[in-house]
Protein backbone atom coordinates (compact mmCIF):
# COMPACT_ATOMS: atom_id res chain seq x y z
CA UNK A 1 0.00 0.00 0.00
CA UNK A 2 2.72 2.50 0.53
CA UNK A 3 4.90 1.46 -2.00
CA UNK A 4 1.88 2.66 -4.33
CA UNK A 5 1.53 6.01 -2.77
CA UNK A 6 3.94 8.55 -4.01
CA UNK A 7 3.01 11.56 -1.70
CA UNK A 8 4.07 9.28 1.06
CA UNK A 9 7.83 8.26 -0.01
CA UNK A 10 8.58 11.54 -1.67
CA UNK A 11 8.90 12.76 1.59
CA UNK A 12 12.06 11.30 2.28
CA UNK A 13 13.66 12.49 -0.98
CA UNK A 14 15.36 15.57 -1.46
CA UNK A 15 16.65 17.56 -4.63
CA UNK A 16 20.17 17.14 -5.38
CA UNK A 17 20.46 20.43 -7.83
CA UNK A 18 19.29 24.00 -7.74
CA UNK A 19 17.84 24.56 -11.23
CA UNK A 20 15.12 26.76 -11.98
CA UNK A 21 13.24 24.18 -13.04
CA UNK A 22 11.83 22.84 -9.83
CA UNK A 23 9.86 20.17 -11.59
CA UNK A 24 12.49 18.36 -13.40
CA UNK A 25 14.94 17.95 -10.63
CA UNK A 26 16.26 14.91 -9.53
CA UNK A 27 15.50 12.72 -6.23
CA UNK A 28 18.14 11.31 -4.24
CA UNK A 29 16.61 9.21 -1.25
CA UNK A 30 16.91 10.74 1.84
CA UNK A 31 19.22 8.12 3.84
CA UNK A 32 21.09 10.46 6.37
CA UNK A 33 18.30 11.25 8.56
CA UNK A 34 17.48 7.58 8.62
CA UNK A 35 20.55 6.41 9.38
CA UNK A 36 21.19 8.92 11.80
CA UNK A 37 18.80 8.16 14.25
CA UNK A 38 18.77 4.30 13.71
CA UNK A 39 22.77 4.62 14.82
CA UNK A 40 22.20 6.74 17.60
CA UNK A 41 19.56 4.65 19.02
CA UNK A 42 21.33 1.91 19.13
CA UNK A 43 24.22 3.64 20.59
CA UNK A 44 21.92 4.62 23.61
CA UNK A 45 20.04 1.09 23.37
CA UNK A 46 23.60 -1.03 23.84
CA UNK A 47 25.48 2.14 26.55
CA UNK A 48 21.67 1.99 28.58
CA UNK A 49 21.85 -1.45 29.05
CA UNK A 50 25.50 -1.57 30.11
CA UNK A 51 25.16 1.44 32.24
CA UNK A 52 22.06 0.24 33.72
CA UNK A 53 23.39 -3.36 34.60
CA UNK A 54 26.54 -2.31 35.78
CA UNK A 55 24.79 -0.07 38.43
CA UNK A 56 21.83 -2.14 39.26
CA UNK A 57 22.03 -4.33 42.45
CA UNK A 58 22.14 -7.55 41.39
CA UNK A 59 24.68 -7.40 38.56
CA UNK A 60 27.30 -5.13 40.86
CA UNK A 61 27.76 -7.59 43.38
CA UNK A 62 29.08 -10.26 40.85
CA UNK A 63 32.45 -11.02 39.92
CA UNK A 64 34.79 -9.56 37.78
CA UNK A 65 33.93 -12.12 34.81
CA UNK A 66 31.15 -10.56 34.10
CA UNK A 67 32.03 -7.18 34.06
CA UNK A 68 34.92 -8.23 31.88
CA UNK A 69 32.72 -10.50 29.26
CA UNK A 70 30.19 -7.58 29.37
CA UNK A 71 33.09 -4.87 28.58
CA UNK A 72 34.12 -7.13 25.87
CA UNK A 73 30.99 -7.24 23.79
CA UNK A 74 30.57 -4.18 24.54
CA UNK A 75 33.76 -2.84 22.98
CA UNK A 76 33.28 -4.91 20.00
CA UNK A 77 29.92 -3.79 19.27
CA UNK A 78 31.03 -0.10 19.46
CA UNK A 79 33.67 -0.41 17.59
CA UNK A 80 31.93 -2.20 14.82
CA UNK A 81 29.36 0.37 14.55
CA UNK A 82 31.67 2.83 14.79
CA UNK A 83 33.18 1.53 11.59
CA UNK A 84 30.31 1.00 9.82
CA UNK A 85 29.15 4.94 10.77
CA UNK A 86 32.28 6.16 9.68
CA UNK A 87 31.87 3.83 6.04
CA UNK A 88 28.67 5.50 5.50
CA UNK A 89 29.91 8.83 5.65
CA UNK A 90 32.60 8.17 3.20
CA UNK A 91 30.16 6.43 0.68
CA UNK A 92 27.50 9.16 1.53
CA UNK A 93 26.46 11.88 -1.58
CA UNK A 94 26.89 14.94 -0.74
CA UNK A 95 25.65 18.37 -0.86
CA UNK A 96 21.53 17.30 -0.70
CA UNK A 97 20.68 19.59 1.89
CA UNK A 98 23.95 22.01 3.46
CA UNK A 99 26.85 21.30 1.01
CA UNK A 100 29.96 18.88 1.28
CA UNK A 101 29.78 18.45 5.04
CA UNK A 102 26.33 17.32 5.32
CA UNK A 103 27.26 14.05 6.33
CA UNK A 104 29.20 14.68 8.91
CA UNK A 105 26.67 17.39 10.52
CA UNK A 106 24.00 14.52 10.15
CA UNK A 107 26.19 11.66 12.09
CA UNK A 108 28.11 13.62 14.47
CA UNK A 109 26.02 12.63 17.31
CA UNK A 110 26.27 9.14 16.50
CA UNK A 111 30.21 9.64 16.30
CA UNK A 112 30.38 11.02 19.53
CA UNK A 113 27.95 8.74 21.33
CA UNK A 114 30.33 5.86 20.07
CA UNK A 115 32.99 7.31 20.77
CA UNK A 116 32.51 7.98 24.73
CA UNK A 117 30.95 4.40 24.87
CA UNK A 118 34.03 3.21 23.11
CA UNK A 119 36.04 4.52 25.64
CA UNK A 120 33.65 3.65 28.36
CA UNK A 121 33.97 0.15 27.96
CA UNK A 122 38.03 0.19 27.39
CA UNK A 123 37.95 1.70 30.68
CA UNK A 124 35.80 -1.62 32.43
CA UNK A 125 37.92 -3.92 30.73
CA UNK A 126 40.87 -2.81 31.55
CA UNK A 127 39.78 -2.50 35.81
CA UNK A 128 38.16 -5.84 35.39
CA UNK A 129 41.40 -7.62 33.68
CA UNK A 130 43.13 -6.03 36.46
CA UNK A 131 41.24 -7.04 39.17
CA UNK A 132 41.02 -10.52 37.46
CA UNK A 133 44.52 -11.13 37.27
CA UNK A 134 45.10 -10.29 40.82
CA UNK A 135 46.67 -7.01 40.44
CA UNK A 136 44.59 -5.12 42.03
CA UNK A 137 42.28 -6.16 45.13
CA UNK A 138 38.71 -5.76 44.03
CA UNK A 139 37.19 -2.57 46.02
CA UNK A 140 34.14 -3.36 47.97
CA UNK A 141 30.78 -1.25 47.65
CA UNK A 142 30.63 1.13 50.59
CA UNK A 143 28.18 3.54 50.82
CA UNK A 144 29.40 6.84 51.08
CA UNK A 145 27.02 8.88 53.48
CA UNK A 146 29.05 12.38 53.86
CA UNK A 147 30.28 13.67 50.26
CA UNK A 148 33.66 16.09 49.96
CA UNK A 149 31.49 19.23 48.55
CA UNK A 150 29.13 18.74 51.39
CA UNK A 151 31.53 19.06 54.06
CA UNK A 152 32.87 21.89 52.31
CA UNK A 153 29.72 23.73 52.40
CA UNK A 154 29.09 22.84 56.21
CA UNK A 155 32.27 24.40 56.73
CA UNK A 156 31.80 27.54 54.52
CA UNK A 157 28.54 28.32 57.02
CA UNK A 158 30.42 27.63 59.77
CA UNK A 159 32.71 30.24 58.71
CA UNK A 160 32.10 33.95 59.62
CA UNK A 161 31.89 35.54 56.47
CA UNK A 162 33.96 39.03 55.94
CA UNK A 163 33.94 42.48 54.10
CA UNK A 164 36.61 41.37 50.98
CA UNK A 165 34.72 37.99 50.32
CA UNK A 166 31.00 39.85 49.82
CA UNK A 167 32.17 41.73 46.89
CA UNK A 168 31.68 40.08 43.57
CA UNK A 169 32.69 40.97 40.00
CA UNK A 170 30.01 41.89 37.26
CA UNK A 171 30.39 38.45 35.90
CA UNK A 172 29.80 36.58 38.95
CA UNK A 173 26.28 38.79 40.05
CA UNK A 174 25.02 39.26 36.40
CA UNK A 175 26.05 36.04 34.52
CA UNK A 176 27.57 33.03 37.13
CA UNK A 177 29.42 32.71 40.31
CA UNK A 178 31.25 29.07 40.54
CA UNK A 179 30.67 27.58 43.84
CA UNK A 180 32.91 24.53 44.19
CA UNK A 181 31.03 23.77 47.70
CA UNK A 182 27.87 22.28 45.45
CA UNK A 183 28.02 19.44 43.06
CA UNK A 184 24.89 19.12 40.49
CA UNK A 185 23.45 15.47 40.46
CA UNK A 186 24.28 13.53 37.64
CA UNK A 187 20.14 13.76 36.59
CA UNK A 188 20.59 17.25 35.91
CA UNK A 189 23.73 16.87 34.04
CA UNK A 190 22.51 13.56 32.25
CA UNK A 191 18.93 15.72 31.33
CA UNK A 192 20.59 18.63 30.01
CA UNK A 193 23.10 16.86 27.65
CA UNK A 194 20.31 14.69 26.37
CA UNK A 195 17.67 17.34 26.15
CA UNK A 196 20.68 19.32 23.69
CA UNK A 197 21.26 16.33 21.47
CA UNK A 198 17.39 15.76 21.02
CA UNK A 199 16.91 19.71 20.30
CA UNK A 200 19.53 19.37 17.57
CA UNK A 201 18.52 16.41 16.14
CA UNK A 202 14.94 18.10 16.36
CA UNK A 203 16.02 20.93 14.47
CA UNK A 204 17.74 18.65 11.80
CA UNK A 205 14.39 16.94 11.03
CA UNK A 206 12.67 20.29 11.01
CA UNK A 207 15.24 21.78 8.55
CA UNK A 208 14.11 18.40 6.56
CA UNK A 209 10.52 18.86 6.64
CA UNK A 210 11.25 23.02 5.46
CA UNK A 211 12.77 21.71 2.37
CA UNK A 212 10.63 19.08 1.83
CA UNK A 213 7.56 21.59 1.94
CA UNK A 214 9.80 24.77 0.17
CA UNK A 215 10.08 22.41 -2.25
CA UNK A 216 6.62 21.64 -2.64
CA UNK A 217 5.87 25.60 -2.68
CA UNK A 218 8.39 25.94 -5.44
CA UNK A 219 6.69 23.04 -7.64
CA UNK A 220 3.61 25.31 -6.72
CA UNK A 221 4.92 28.94 -7.48
CA UNK A 222 5.92 27.07 -10.92
CA UNK A 223 1.99 26.35 -11.88
CA UNK A 224 1.10 30.11 -10.48
CA UNK A 225 4.20 31.69 -12.89
CA UNK A 226 2.60 29.22 -16.02
CA UNK A 227 -0.34 30.82 -15.32
CA UNK A 228 0.91 34.61 -15.34
CA UNK A 229 2.57 33.99 -18.42
CA UNK A 230 -0.42 32.07 -20.27
CA UNK A 231 -2.56 35.46 -19.29
CA UNK A 232 0.15 37.34 -19.71
CA UNK A 233 -0.28 38.84 -16.72
CA UNK A 234 -3.39 40.46 -17.58
CA UNK A 235 -5.75 37.96 -15.37
CA UNK A 236 -8.03 38.84 -12.87
CA UNK A 237 -6.28 36.49 -10.16
CA UNK A 238 -2.72 38.18 -11.30
CA UNK A 239 -2.37 40.77 -8.16
CA UNK A 240 -3.28 37.85 -6.21
CA UNK A 241 -0.70 35.73 -7.46
CA UNK A 242 1.86 38.68 -6.82
CA UNK A 243 0.66 38.75 -3.42
CA UNK A 244 0.58 35.08 -2.41
CA UNK A 245 4.16 35.16 -4.23
CA UNK A 246 5.58 37.51 -2.02
CA UNK A 247 4.21 36.38 1.14
CA UNK A 248 5.34 32.64 0.07
CA UNK A 249 8.91 34.19 -0.68
CA UNK A 250 8.99 36.18 2.56
CA UNK A 251 7.51 33.36 4.91
CA UNK A 252 10.58 30.71 3.47
CA UNK A 253 13.21 34.07 4.37
CA UNK A 254 12.11 34.60 7.67
CA UNK A 255 11.65 31.16 9.12
CA UNK A 256 14.67 30.24 8.20
CA UNK A 257 16.36 33.25 9.58
CA UNK A 258 14.52 32.50 13.24
CA UNK A 259 16.05 28.87 13.19
CA UNK A 260 19.32 30.56 15.02
CA UNK A 261 17.73 32.55 17.18
CA UNK A 262 15.04 30.32 18.67
CA UNK A 263 17.71 27.41 18.90
CA UNK A 264 19.94 29.81 20.96
CA UNK A 265 16.79 30.64 23.18
CA UNK A 266 16.48 27.11 23.96
CA UNK A 267 20.05 26.47 24.94
CA UNK A 268 20.20 29.56 26.79
CA UNK A 269 17.22 28.06 28.75
CA UNK A 270 18.97 24.26 29.54
CA UNK A 271 21.93 26.48 30.83
CA UNK A 272 19.78 28.59 32.89
CA UNK A 273 18.04 25.96 33.98
CA UNK A 274 20.75 24.60 36.18
CA UNK A 275 21.43 27.87 37.34
CA UNK A 276 17.77 28.32 38.74
CA UNK A 277 18.52 24.32 40.28
CA UNK A 278 21.21 25.92 42.20
CA UNK A 279 19.13 28.53 43.56
CA UNK A 280 16.41 27.04 44.14
CA UNK A 281 18.43 24.58 46.10
CA UNK A 282 20.21 26.81 48.45
CA UNK A 283 17.39 28.41 49.41
CA UNK A 284 15.47 25.04 50.41
CA UNK A 285 18.74 24.27 52.57
CA UNK A 286 18.69 27.69 54.31
CA UNK A 287 14.87 27.07 54.74
CA UNK A 288 14.06 29.85 52.17
CA UNK A 289 9.97 28.81 50.68
CA UNK A 290 9.13 32.52 50.15
CA UNK A 291 10.05 31.81 46.17
CA UNK A 292 7.34 28.97 45.83
CA UNK A 293 3.51 29.64 46.15
CA UNK A 294 1.58 28.80 49.05
CA UNK A 295 0.28 25.03 47.42
CA UNK A 296 3.64 24.21 46.83
CA UNK A 297 5.42 24.82 50.26
CA UNK A 298 4.12 21.30 51.69
CA UNK A 299 3.79 18.76 48.82
CA UNK A 300 2.66 15.26 48.86
CA UNK A 301 5.40 12.39 49.39
CA UNK A 302 4.18 10.49 46.84
CA UNK A 303 3.65 13.35 44.27
CA UNK A 304 7.38 14.26 45.15
CA UNK A 305 8.62 10.76 43.98
CA UNK A 306 6.41 10.38 40.86
CA UNK A 307 7.47 14.36 39.73
CA UNK A 308 11.22 13.35 40.20
CA UNK A 309 10.49 10.21 38.13
CA UNK A 310 8.60 12.51 35.64
CA UNK A 311 11.43 15.44 35.33
CA UNK A 312 13.76 14.42 32.88
CA UNK A 313 11.53 13.44 30.05
CA UNK A 314 9.27 15.95 30.82
CA UNK A 315 11.92 18.44 30.75
CA UNK A 316 13.02 17.47 27.55
CA UNK A 317 9.49 17.49 26.45
CA UNK A 318 8.92 21.07 27.42
CA UNK A 319 12.72 21.94 25.11
CA UNK A 320 11.24 20.06 22.48
CA UNK A 321 7.50 21.59 21.90
CA UNK A 322 9.48 25.12 23.65
CA UNK A 323 11.55 25.52 20.48
CA UNK A 324 9.11 24.80 18.07
CA UNK A 325 6.46 27.18 19.44
CA UNK A 326 9.00 29.91 19.94
CA UNK A 327 10.11 29.60 16.48
CA UNK A 328 6.61 30.11 15.01
CA UNK A 329 6.68 33.03 17.30
CA UNK A 330 9.60 34.28 16.27
CA UNK A 331 8.83 33.89 12.82
CA UNK A 332 5.50 35.92 13.40
CA UNK A 333 7.29 38.76 14.56
CA UNK A 334 9.78 38.79 11.75
CA UNK A 335 6.40 38.49 9.20
CA UNK A 336 5.32 42.02 10.63
CA UNK A 337 8.33 43.58 10.68
CA UNK A 338 8.91 42.47 6.80
CA UNK A 339 5.57 43.61 6.46
CA UNK A 340 5.68 46.54 8.30
CA UNK A 341 8.89 48.32 7.93
CA UNK A 342 10.86 46.66 4.88
CA UNK A 343 8.36 45.87 2.26
CA UNK A 344 7.12 49.24 2.00
CA UNK A 345 10.76 50.81 1.48
CA UNK A 346 11.59 47.90 -1.19
CA UNK A 347 8.13 49.23 -2.95
CA UNK A 348 8.97 52.56 -2.84
CA UNK A 349 5.77 53.25 -0.10
CA UNK A 350 8.69 54.41 2.65
CA UNK A 351 6.55 57.89 2.96
CA UNK A 352 3.53 56.36 4.06
CA UNK A 353 5.12 53.75 5.88
CA UNK A 354 6.92 56.61 8.13
CA UNK A 355 3.02 58.04 8.42
CA UNK A 356 1.75 55.58 9.98
CA UNK A 357 4.48 54.80 11.90
CA UNK A 358 4.78 58.51 13.46
CA UNK A 359 0.91 58.27 14.00
CA UNK A 360 1.07 55.37 16.01
CA UNK A 361 4.13 56.26 18.21
CA UNK A 362 2.26 59.97 18.51
CA UNK A 363 -0.54 58.25 20.05
CA UNK A 364 1.45 56.09 22.26
CA UNK A 365 3.36 59.07 23.21
CA UNK A 366 0.21 60.56 24.18
CA UNK A 367 -1.68 57.70 26.05
CA UNK A 368 1.73 57.49 28.19
CA UNK A 369 2.50 61.24 28.19
CA UNK A 370 -1.72 61.45 30.45
CA UNK A 371 -0.57 58.49 32.53
CA UNK A 372 2.35 60.15 33.22
CA UNK A 373 0.36 63.15 33.85
CA UNK A 374 -2.27 61.75 36.20
CA UNK A 375 0.34 60.13 38.39
CA UNK A 376 2.08 63.74 38.72
CA UNK A 377 -0.88 65.60 39.53
CA UNK A 378 -2.05 62.99 42.07
CA UNK A 379 1.16 63.10 43.84
CA UNK A 380 1.41 66.71 43.86
CA UNK A 381 -2.19 67.91 44.43
CA UNK A 382 -4.04 64.72 46.08
CA UNK A 383 -1.80 63.32 48.66
CA UNK A 384 -0.84 64.95 52.50
CA UNK A 385 2.74 66.17 52.66
CA UNK A 386 5.32 64.27 54.41
CA UNK A 387 5.72 63.44 57.74
CA UNK A 388 9.32 63.64 57.92
CA UNK A 389 11.92 65.28 55.86
CA UNK A 390 13.44 61.79 55.78
CA UNK A 391 10.58 60.15 54.45
CA UNK A 392 10.70 59.23 50.72
CA UNK A 393 6.73 59.43 49.78
CA UNK A 394 4.23 61.12 50.90
CA UNK A 395 2.20 59.14 53.07
CA UNK A 396 -1.29 57.76 51.37
CA UNK A 397 -3.32 60.08 52.78
CA UNK A 398 -5.87 61.88 50.94
CA UNK A 399 -5.97 66.05 50.31
CA UNK A 400 -8.56 68.36 48.77
CA UNK A 401 -11.22 65.49 48.46
CA UNK A 402 -13.71 67.71 46.63
CA UNK A 403 -10.85 68.28 43.44
CA UNK A 404 -10.51 64.71 43.80
CA UNK A 405 -13.45 63.83 42.78
CA UNK A 406 -13.79 66.06 40.04
CA UNK A 407 -10.55 65.12 38.72
CA UNK A 408 -12.27 61.33 39.16
CA UNK A 409 -15.35 62.31 37.06
CA UNK A 410 -14.14 63.90 34.35
CA UNK A 411 -11.24 61.53 33.54
CA UNK A 412 -14.02 58.45 34.16
CA UNK A 413 -14.35 58.51 29.92
CA UNK A 414 -10.89 58.89 29.52
CA UNK A 415 -10.38 55.89 31.40
CA UNK A 416 -12.93 53.59 29.92
CA UNK A 417 -11.78 54.24 26.43
CA UNK A 418 -8.13 53.76 27.61
CA UNK A 419 -9.01 50.60 29.31
CA UNK A 420 -9.74 48.70 26.37
CA UNK A 421 -6.06 49.44 25.42
CA UNK A 422 -4.69 47.98 28.34
CA UNK A 423 -7.02 45.08 28.30
CA UNK A 424 -6.00 43.97 24.38
CA UNK A 425 -2.28 44.99 25.55
CA UNK A 426 -2.47 42.64 28.86
CA UNK A 427 -3.57 39.82 26.63
CA UNK A 428 -1.08 40.48 23.98
CA UNK A 429 1.83 40.35 26.84
CA UNK A 430 0.60 37.48 28.37
CA UNK A 431 0.81 35.60 25.04
CA UNK A 432 4.30 36.23 24.53
CA UNK A 433 5.72 35.73 27.98
CA UNK A 434 4.12 32.37 27.80
CA UNK A 435 5.10 31.61 24.70
CA UNK A 436 8.29 32.70 25.19
CA UNK A 437 8.69 30.92 28.41
CA UNK A 438 7.07 27.82 27.63
CA UNK A 439 10.28 25.87 27.85
CA UNK A 440 11.08 27.24 31.21
CA UNK A 441 10.15 24.22 33.39
CA UNK A 442 11.49 26.19 36.71
CA UNK A 443 9.06 28.63 36.87
CA UNK A 444 5.12 28.64 36.32
CA UNK A 445 3.55 30.93 33.63
CA UNK A 446 -0.05 30.57 35.57
CA UNK A 447 -1.54 33.31 37.47
CA UNK A 448 -1.60 33.21 41.36
CA UNK A 449 -3.94 30.76 42.63
CA UNK A 450 -3.59 28.76 39.79
CA UNK A 451 -0.37 27.53 39.51
CA UNK A 452 -1.53 23.44 40.21
CA UNK A 453 -2.87 23.38 36.32
CA UNK A 454 1.15 23.71 35.66
CA UNK A 455 1.68 20.01 36.07
CA UNK A 456 5.64 20.91 34.71
CA UNK A 457 6.20 23.14 37.87
CA UNK A 458 4.64 20.85 39.66
CA UNK A 459 7.11 18.01 38.35
CA UNK A 460 9.86 20.68 39.18
CA UNK A 461 8.94 21.78 42.89
CA UNK A 462 8.77 17.77 43.36
CA UNK A 463 12.06 16.90 41.98
CA UNK A 464 13.64 20.07 44.41
CA UNK A 465 11.85 18.79 47.47
CA UNK A 466 12.75 15.11 47.28
CA UNK A 467 16.68 16.37 46.28
CA UNK A 468 16.00 18.51 48.77
CA UNK A 469 15.53 16.10 52.13
CA UNK A 470 17.88 13.73 50.16
CA UNK A 471 20.46 15.72 49.94
CA UNK A 472 20.75 18.51 51.97
CA UNK A 473 24.48 18.86 53.65
CA UNK A 474 23.75 20.12 57.19
CA UNK A 475 21.00 16.68 57.38
CA UNK A 476 23.59 14.83 55.74
CA UNK A 477 26.74 16.19 58.11
CA UNK A 478 24.27 15.98 61.59
CA UNK A 479 23.44 12.07 60.18
CA UNK A 480 27.50 11.51 59.38
CA UNK A 481 28.58 12.53 62.74
CA UNK A 482 25.79 10.31 64.69
CA UNK A 483 26.46 7.46 62.43
CA UNK A 484 30.54 7.53 62.99
CA UNK A 485 30.60 8.66 66.84
CA UNK A 486 27.49 5.32 67.39
CA UNK A 487 30.56 3.21 65.74
CA UNK A 488 33.09 4.78 67.58
CA UNK A 489 31.26 3.93 70.75
CA UNK A 490 30.40 0.38 70.00
CA UNK A 491 34.17 -0.31 69.05
CA UNK A 492 35.02 0.95 72.34
CA UNK A 493 32.96 -1.12 73.98
CA UNK A 494 34.15 -4.19 71.97
CA UNK A 495 37.57 -3.36 72.52
CA UNK A 496 39.17 -4.65 75.81
CA UNK A 497 42.17 -2.27 75.65
CA UNK A 498 40.59 1.08 74.22
CA UNK A 499 41.77 2.80 77.36
CA UNK A 500 45.22 2.31 76.24
CA UNK A 501 45.03 4.83 72.76
CA UNK A 502 43.76 7.67 75.36
CA UNK A 503 46.47 10.63 75.77
CA UNK A 504 47.87 10.76 78.92
CA UNK A 505 46.49 14.63 79.31
CA UNK A 506 43.97 16.26 81.17
CA UNK A 507 40.56 15.00 80.95
CA UNK A 508 38.02 17.20 79.07
CA UNK A 509 34.14 16.63 79.35
CA UNK A 510 32.02 16.77 76.83
CA UNK A 511 29.63 18.87 78.26
CA UNK A 512 32.58 21.59 79.02
CA UNK A 513 33.78 20.59 74.78
CA UNK A 514 30.11 21.27 73.63
CA UNK A 515 29.51 24.60 75.61
CA UNK A 516 32.91 25.80 73.86
CA UNK A 517 31.95 24.61 70.21
CA UNK A 518 28.08 26.25 70.89
CA UNK A 519 30.14 29.57 72.42
CA UNK A 520 32.29 29.51 68.64
CA UNK A 521 28.82 28.69 66.66
CA UNK A 522 27.36 31.85 68.31
CA UNK A 523 30.37 34.42 67.81
CA UNK A 524 30.63 33.68 63.70
CA UNK A 525 26.67 33.32 63.59
CA UNK A 526 25.07 35.93 65.33
CA UNK A 527 21.46 35.97 64.16
CA UNK A 528 21.49 32.58 65.92
CA UNK A 529 21.62 34.27 69.67
CA UNK A 530 18.44 35.96 69.06
CA UNK A 531 16.63 32.64 68.55
CA UNK A 532 18.03 30.93 71.33
CA UNK A 533 15.60 30.15 73.97
CA UNK A 534 16.02 32.40 76.80
CA UNK A 535 15.97 31.59 80.76
CA UNK A 536 15.23 33.51 83.62
CA UNK A 537 18.57 33.39 85.23
CA UNK A 538 20.27 36.83 85.09
CA UNK A 539 23.63 35.55 84.07
CA UNK A 540 22.05 34.00 80.78
CA UNK A 541 21.27 37.49 80.27
CA UNK A 542 24.11 38.87 80.80
CA UNK A 543 25.87 36.31 79.00
CA UNK A 544 23.88 37.36 75.60
CA UNK A 545 24.16 40.48 75.99
CA UNK A 546 27.54 40.38 76.47
CA UNK A 547 27.55 38.11 73.23
CA UNK A 548 25.60 40.82 71.00
CA UNK A 549 28.11 43.40 72.40
CA UNK A 550 31.27 41.57 71.42
CA UNK A 551 29.68 40.29 67.75
CA UNK A 552 29.25 44.27 67.08
CA UNK A 553 32.98 45.62 67.86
Amino acid sequence: MFATDASFSSFWFCPSSKDKSTVERKMIPLTSLGTTLESSSFVLLIGGIEVGLSHFPFFACLSSEFHLVSSVLGFSYSLLWFAVTVLQISQCPHGQFVGRYESLIFHWPSLLCLAFLLGHFLHIFVKALRVRLQWEPQAEEKPVLLETHQAKHVKQLLRKVRAQEGKKSWFQTRVYEWDPCFQFPSRMIGTVVLAFICLYLFIVIEFCVFVYVRDKLDVFEGSLENYNTYVNHTGILTPFILQLQELLSVSKGVWVVTILPASLTCVSYLFHILACYRKHMKRLWAGDKHFLPLKFRDPSPSESVVAIARYSGWQIAYILWGYLIIHVMQSLCGMMIMYGLVLPITHHRALEMLQGLGLGILTISIVVGLMILQVWIAASFFLQPKLGTADKQKPLALNNRKAFHNFNYFLFFYNVLLGLGTCLSRLLISCILGTWLIARIDRTIMQSGYERADMGFSAWVGMLYVDHYHTNPVLVSFCHILITSHKERKMQKTSQYWCLGQSAGPHISARSRTRWLLLQTLINNPRLIILRKSKSVPSSRDFTQILLTCTDC
